[in-house]
Formats: structure tokens, C-alpha cells, sequence
């Protein structure tokens, strides 16, 4: 998990028995946190990169794709998402995604590790251009902890911007997270997670619905996105809401959004909720 030699920066995936390498010109930025090594490097074609213990979380070029489908569907999937909570998200990325929508009221952001969001100010400052916007909150803590104390029914919408569910990052995978999460959330609430890999990382998906379930949100659906620095290429998040079926999204609220996408759209969001065919034999024993 670091460059292979002075040219190249070279993330495995050794459950897939392959690896992804960005061509670098120089490393920005080295430290060790209280909780994680953080690294920036300037690659020759992707922008800068941020790497954190190892793992490429995201990088100038394709970071969009991301953030804008953690933050697009979800919101608009609500009738009217005032209160939002993100966990994790240090890099502010999906915060701004969020903010650009008018009728969000309040977010909090609640990341452990202040050092990457500072770290992102420095290196990605246009992630972290609405972070000084009166409705963010952001709260360097326990993420889990403070979801556990959140008053019930206090959020519309939580967005799980987390890591791997590896270590630390797989409480935030845990049914009694989301039973957490559910507690928090008013009626016909939503919550969104990453959810890895379709290709890679099956299990980790068949149990995020299982969990989520358990917990007692009353469906689950996943949407896919392609990511080109995330190990395979493709990539998922999963949506459960709380009281209600997941039907529909405020289609004409998305075509007259007064802010620009580079990747979302209600064609995207229609077509990011197919499901292929393996997933959904996956899946088939869930319901």
C-alpha cells in the first residue's frame, strides 16, 4: 500500500487479486493523525489524491461521481429533507452536495478525525467551499456515539459517508447502528450508506439489507455509480427509509434544481436503481 516506486501510487485489492495505480508526480502531504495515516499526492492525470491508511478515498478528477450520488437521490427521494446528518465525510464533499439543495435547513457532520478535513481544505479546497455555510455543523467525534444520543425523530435524512467495513469503519455496518439510525429519523425518513463494490463485495451487500431490515426500516434499495478509483470500477450505496416505501423522487424538483450537476440527473437516478440480474437473485431470499 504504497507507490511501487517514485512514479506510481499502487492500491491492492487483495480479495480480487488486483490492484489500481495513478501515476504521481510528487506527494504533497504526510501525516499520522491520532486515528489514521493521511496522505495527498499530485498525480498526472487524476488531480490530487487523498489516501488514508493505504486506501484511496478519492481523487480531484472523479471525486464528483461519488459525492453527488451520495447526496442527490437520497434528498430528493424525501419530500422535503430539512435535517440532515452525515457521518463521516471529513473531506466536505458530499456536504457541499447537500448544501447546494435550498430547502435543507441544518447538517451536521460528524467526522472523528478533524486532521482530514483540514488536510482537505488545504489540498481540495472546492470540496470544502460551502464549509463555512450557516447551516453546517461540523462536529469532530464519535460518529456512532452521537447518533446513539440523537433525539428520535429528529433527522430526515442521514447519509453514511463512511470507510471500508474494516476495523473502526465496521461498527457503522452493524444492525445496531442502524437500529440507531432508525430511532433517529422522523417517519418516512431516509438513511443512505455506501455499500462497496457489487462485483467484489456481494456479502458485505446482501448484509447491509439484512441489517437494515433487522433494524426495522421497511425497505432497502441500492443504487450504482461507476467510481474509476475504488477497487473495480463500480460502485453502490444503499437507501432504506422509515415508514414507507422508497417510490418515486421529486422528478420536477431535480429538472429545475437551481445548481449544476456534472453526473446526476433524473434520467441517472431512474437508471442508477436497475437492478442486475445477480444482485438480484442475491438478494431474492431477503424479502
Amino acid at each position: 500500500m504504497k507507490p511501487l516506486d517514485d512514479n506510481w501510487f499502487t492500491e491492492p485489492c487483495e480479495e480480487a487479486g488486483a490492484a489500481f495505480s495513478l501515476h504521481i508526480q510528487r506527494k504533497l502531504h504526510e501525516e499520522q493523525s491520532p486515528f489514521q495515516k493521511i496522505e495527498v499526492y499530485e498525480t498526472t492525470h487524476f488531480g490530487n489524491l487523498l489516501v488514508i491508511d493505504g486506501f484511496v478515498m478519492l481523487s480531484g478528477r472523479d471525486n464528483f461521481l461519488y459525492h453527488e450520488m451520495m447526496a442527490h437521490p437520497v434528498l430528493y427521494a424525501h419530500a422535503a429533507p430539512k435535517r440532515v446528518a452525515i457521518i463521516g465525510g471529513g473531506d466536505c464533499g458530499t456536504l457541499r452536495e447537500v448544501l447546494r439543495h435550498p430547502e435543507v435547513e441544518r447538517v451536521a457532520q460528524i467526522d472523528i478525525d478533524e486532521r482530514v478535513t483540514r488536510v482537505s481544505e488545504q489540498y481540495f479546497p472546492e470540496l470544502c467551499e460551502s464549509n463555512q455555510d450557516p447551516r453546517a455543523e461540523l462536529l469532530f467525534d464519535d460518529g456512532i456515539k452521537w447518533m446513539q444520543q440523537a433525539p428520535a425523530g429528529s433527522l430526515d435524512v442521514i447519509i453514511v459517508d463512511s470507510t471500508d467495513p474494516v476495523g473502526p469503519g465496521e461498527v457503522l455496518f452493524s444492525e445496531g447502528f442502524f437500529r440507531a439510525c432508525h430511532r433517529a429519523l422522523d417517519q418516512g425518513g431516509l438513511i443512505v450508506q455506501q455499500s462497496e463494490s457489487p462485483l467484489l463485495h456481494i456479502e458485505i451487500l446482501r448484509d447491509m439489507h439484512r441489517r437494515m431490515g433487522g433494524a426495522g426500516f421497511d425497505q432497502t434499495r441500492t443504487l450504482f455509480y461507476p467510481q474509476s478509483v475504488y477497487p473495480s470500477g463500480w460502485w453502490s450505496a444503499t437507501l432504506a427509509r422509515k415508514g414507507a416505501l422508497i417510490e418515486g423522487f421529486r422528478e420536477q424538483d431535480v429538472q429545475n434544481r437551481p445548481f449544476e450537476t456534472r453526473y446526476y440527473n433524473a434520467d441517472i437516478h431512474r437508471a442508477a436503481f436497475a437492478m442486475p440480474e445477480f444482485f438480484r437473485k442475491e438478494l431474492a431470499g431477503l424479502s
